[in-house]
């Protein structure tokens, strides 16, 4: 079973960056992050919102962290990092999410590692060094800086896959789920009041119209269904494991970038490898 969650999130996340892409064209960075939380919010508490009963006092810190720090901030890091970089060249970058998820396990929660181990994290690393400044070469008119967002948003999903791993492990996923989107509706909607969602002229604009079409398939699919998904996974394999699901992304990922006109050299190809061998080497050692 975990090895078909694997595959079933690697197809919906991989997809998940061209229909930010696409978002963008109508909405904010700002907005759509809002507008994703809150359209997810809405689904998953029409399917399990009752599961929040069996979070117990003492796990609904760990449940508002978790939110925080695995959805809400990596929804708006993610969309202000497209609004400059490449959807193909954003998923390989979070692609690092297995290396910072491991690093996290050591300095955090005490992971034992091993040499190759820790020789994995330097190859992903190197790897994703060369992917940026290969990027800002053959892409001169984007601002590769942004790049970091991503990177930033690897740790929140690091620090957050080791949360449910050590804290939330006897938490039902639907109850994990409903827990973090009633943390962060209310917040949400204060971040879309303010980013003047609301002066936008919904039934009039084809742009807009379609920007939210695609944010709604991204969050229902994207950060609905998946977070589901996602933290069954976790529990029922490892931290590691749960986050390999960025072995396959880039690739589905890439596909719709190419699909889009987007431009990627051969020595991208070669980093993204480096990448993703790191990453093997961080995986590999039970």
């Amino acid at each position: 079973m975990k090895w078909i969650y694997l595959i079933i999130l690697s197809l919906i996340w991989g997809s998940s960056f061209i229909l930010i892409k696409k978002s963008l064209i109508g909405l904010s960075p700002l907005q759509l992050g809002a507008l994703r939380t809150v359209f997810a919010a809405l689904f998953l508490f029409s399917i399990g919102f009752k599961s929040i009963k069996t979070i117990q006092g003492n796990e609904w810190k760990w449940v508002a962290i978790s939110a925080f720090v695995g959805t809400f901030i990596p929804a708006f890091l993610f969309a202000f990092a497209e609004t400059e970089i490449d959807s193909g060249i954003t998923s390989i970058l979070n692609s690092l999410t297995p290396l910072i998820t491991f690093v996290l396990g050591v300095v955090l929660f005490s992971i034992r590692f091993s040499k190759n181990q820790l020789i994995g994290v330097i190859i992903g690393l190197i790897g994703s060094i060369g992917l940026i400044w290969e990027g800002s070469i053959i892409n001169p008119q984007q601002d590769y800086s942004y790049a970091f967002l991503v990177i930033i948003a690897t740790f929140g999903y690091g620090i957050n896959v080791n949360i449910i791993k050590r804290h939330l492990q006897h938490v039902t996923p639907m109850a994990i789920a409903n827990g973090n989107f009633i943390v962060l509706v209310i917040p949400a909607l204060i971040v879309l009041y303010a980013s003047d969602f609301f002066a936008l002229r919904l039934f009039v604009d084809q742009s807009v119209q379609n920007s939210i079409a695609y944010m709604a398939i991204l969050a229902v699919l994207g950060t609905g269904i998946a977070k589901l998904m996602f933290n069954k996974l976790i529990q029922i394999s490892t931290p590691v494991f749960a986050s390999s699901v960025t072995y396959i992304m880039p690739i589905v990922a890439l596909i719709w970038g190419l699909w889009d006109g987007e431009k990627f050299s051969l020595y991208q190809l070669l980093a993204s490898c480096v990448i993703i061998f790191g990453v093997y080497l961080t995986n590999r050692n039970k």
